[in-house]
This record gives structure tokens, C-alpha cells and sequence, in this order.
């Protein structure tokens, strides 16, 4: 199994070195162009609210990003210290309402769950710790 581990603060100019890491790890790793593009995706809109919306002060916080490839699959670990959510116990946004009567917010998480294949969250030692795969 390859592995590679992504340590980032809690900065939004933080996103691109994500997708640089990914970028070269779908040619390493010979991940599908639109595998990688939407993996790409759920890293930002998830590593984004993280930074939105995680921590209750404006210090400066570790993200770390693991992934893995087996394969068959790439596998998305990602752990932060803000504030304890899980994006997969998040209700689903009514996306039968039209743009007037629907409610802000939820449609990113939406995404995340419609383009991976499983996902896990805990909360250990006052972490989050969000586990998603996506097979190739």
C-alpha cells in the first residue's frame, strides 16, 4: 500500500499545497484524471470548512491529510483539533426545493458524500477524525 501524510495550518493559502501533493501522487500512483480531480474537491470543500468554520479562536492549528492507494481504492484521512463535527451526520439538503426555498449551506458536504464510496468519523482525544475511499 503507498501512503503519503499532508501536514497543513489552518490557512486558506494552505489549499494549493494540497492539490500540488494530490496532483503528483494521481501520476505516481496512476489515479483516473476525473478520480483525482474529485478527490481534489472533497479535500477543499472539507479542508475549507475546517478553516470556516472549526476552531472557536484565530490561532494557528494543524491539519493533517493521509491518504493511501491500494490499488483499488484511495482512502482520505483527514484529522483536525476544532470544534467536534461530523460532515456524515450532517442532514441532507433538500435539493428537490428551488434556490429561493432552499437552505444556505450543506450543499459541499452534499458533494463529498455523493463522490465517495464510504466514509467513517470519530472523535478521539478532542479530534476529528474524518475517514473517506473512493474505488478507482
Amino acid at each position: 500500500m503507498a501512503e503519503k501524510k499532508i501536514i497543513i495550518s489552518n490557512r486558506l493559502d494552505q489549499l494549493e499545497a494540497i492539490a500540488i501533493v494530490l496532483e503528483s501522487l494521481s501520476d505516481e500512483w496512476s489515479i483516473p484524471a476525473h478520480i483525482s480531480l474529485n478527490l481534489n474537491l472533497v479535500l477543499e470543500e472539507l479542508v475549507t470548512n475546517i478553516i470556516f468554520y472549526g476552531y472557536d479562536d484565530t490561532d494557528e492549528h494543524t491539519i493533517s491529510i493521509s491518504l493511501s492507494y491500494n490499488g483499488n481504492s484511495v482512502e482520505l484521512q483527514i484529522e483536525d483539533d476544532g470544534r467536534e463535527f461530523n460532515p456524515l451526520a450532517y442532514a441532507e439538503p433538500d435539493t428537490g426545493l428551488s434556490i429561493e426555498n432552499r437552505k444556505i449551506g450543506g450543499l459541499g458536504i452534499h458533494f463529498v458524500r455523493k463522490i465517495m464510496d464510504d466514509g467513517s468519523y470519530i472523535r478521539s482525544f478532542n479530534k476529528n477524525i474524518l475517514t473517506l475511499t473512493k474505488s478507482i
